[in-house]
């Protein structure tokens, strides 16, 4: 598998899987919720050729046949918010972790031009040893690069021309933001990301927003969720962060896509709570105080109404506002990043856990009522995915802890199963290539330990995994994380 690292990476070439048959194998269907037992799934080519009783199953030369011994068999999970594609310096190791926790599929939340054109050439890291890339945008749209209507649409055909599958919007200005939902549409491209401080969430519904990330960021979901919003809207409709003159300044773009304005801040980046003024705290305070649970019906409701999608990515706003849990002291995932990392990571808990017990206060109830509003929006028939915003210097942003999150909120397993595979399937409008362990779909499935309908727990219990036609037991995928740490290290 090549690495990001140099400046032409090498080609990738998907090996060719031998046909597999595994037998004895309870089959799980997300789609409808049933289960059917022993029977055997056929794989040839990396599709799945057939699904048939274990009892009718022939014995076949050529046909490689592995004992499923009771296990349980589900479509492969899927990360829809990940940024792994960016990690130059460990995305071997982060793949084949993401692997581990039976990631088969995932969609990178941020590209570039050399992502698209690696892609376009088959020089990304890529095989049946990582997940499959789904989707990927260009650059992020920013006041950098889209500080007007007229540069804002000139990028986004521009990133059409790349190669882009959708846009990702982080922060522009108000006119910018609805103009550019449009003209993507028009384009043929959907938008997902952020919602920026002017724009609310019932606005960005009602305009084709297609995919909400970790709720919008700043406090904008619960400004529309208070019985005060009226006055909280008047005190929180300010500015972004980025100031809209950066697009004008020569060179400014190219400045922040090398990497010199996101090294200046990537401390800060690792939880960005820490950068909330004592007013944004105050709004969010005062927010939380008036929650108005038939105002957060109402949203969640309209969001239905417009298939507004929703990647809340928990694992990352729970390590944002609840910084000071013990476990994220001395977290395994640590051991995956650079001393470096480790040591930043550390310097950021540490300001939070030192931040007034009021304000920590605050951003545990922010935790806490976003997964009621989760609840809220599951019960209204809102899409939700699962995404982690990882890997990163972060820990606790895994796919198994968003599973635990989800049911925190209230999902029930399958709930949670269907979210990290049938509800992606139809995002991508792929319901008849994944989601399903069934005829015609392509090869990336999981065999569990335990009925995954039973406990969300039960899904992080892989015993092997099928990859693009390619079997592989969990042990061995195990033990790959563990020669690339240790390349890492060394």
């Amino acid at each position: 598998m090549a690495s990001l690292t140099h400046d032409e990476p090498a080609r990738s070439v998907m090996p060719v899987a031998k046909a597999l048959r595994i037998d004895h194998v309870t089959v799980v269907d997300p789609r409808d919720g049933s289960s059917r037992r022993d029977m055997s799934v056929l794989v040839r080519d990396g599709k799945i050729a057939s699904v048939t009783a274990s009892a009718k199953a022939e014995a076949t030369a050529e046909v490689k046949v592995i004992d499923g011994a009771d296990r349980f068999a589900v479509p492969g999970y899927n990360n829809m918010h990940t940024h792994v594609l960016q990690e130059k310096q460990r995305s071997r190791l982060f793949m084949a972790a993401m692997l581990a926790e039976g990631t088969t599929g995932m969609r990178q939340m941020a590209g570039s031009d050399d992502l698209l054109s690696y892609r376009r050439e088959r020089r990304l890291p890529l095989g049946a040893d990582t997940p499959g890339l789904h989707a990927m945008p260009g650059a992020l749209l920013m006041p950098f690069n889209a500080p007007s209507v007229s540069r804002a649409r000139s990028e986004i055909s521009r990133q059409k021309d790349l190669g882009a599958d959708f846009i990702k919007l982080i922060q522009v200005e108000r006119e910018v933001f609805f103009d550019a939902v449009g003209w993507a549409h028009a384009n043929g491209l959907r938008v997902a990301g952020h919602l920026p401080p002017t724009v609310n969430p019932y606005e960005a519904s009602e305009a084709g927003f297609d995919c909400l990330e970790h709720l919008g960021t700043n406090t904008n979901i619960w400004i529309e969720t208070s019985s005060d919003r009226g006055a909280l809207r008047a005190r929180g409709d300010t500015p972004g962060a980025l100031p809209n003159w950066l697009g004008y300044v020569p060179f400014s773009q190219r400045i922040f896509s090398s990497g010199i304005v996101t090294k200046a801040t990537a401390k800060r980046l690792l939880n960005p709570a820490l950068m909330n003024s004592e007013e944004t705290v105050a709004i969010l305070r005062a927010a939380l105080d008036s929650f108005d649970e038939d105002a957060a019906v109402k949203l969640a409701e309209t969001f239905a109404r417009n298939s507004t999608w929703q990647t809340p990515t928990l694992v990352r706003l729970r390590t944002q506002y609840l910084a000071d849990a013990p476990e994220y002291e001395n977290h395994p995932w640590l051991k995956m990043v650079s001393a470096e990392e480790r040591e930043a990571f550390q310097e950021s808990r540490r300001k939070f856990v030192d931040l007034p017990a009021e304000t920590r206060s605050t951003y545990h109830r922010y935790y806490a009522t976003t997964l009621k509003m989760i609840k809220m929006m599951h019960e209204a028939g809102v899409p939700l995915m699962t995404g982690t915003d990882g890997p990163s210097a972060v820990p606790g942003q895994d796919l198994h802890a968003e599973f635990q999150e989800m049911a925190a909120a209230g999902l029930t397993p399958l709930d949670v199963l269907r979210s990290t595979t049938t509800t992606p399937a139809s995002f991508l409008g792929r319901s008849k290539s994944m989601g399903a362990v069934a005829v015609g779909m392509d090869a990336d499935f999981l065999l569990l330990d335990a009925d995954p309908l039973k406990s969300v727990d039960n899904m992080t219990k892989i015993s092997a995994l099928v990859r693009a036609g390619h079997f592989t037991a969990s042990q061995d995928i195990s033990a790959t994380v563990d020669r690339l740490l240790s390349e890492a290290e060394g």
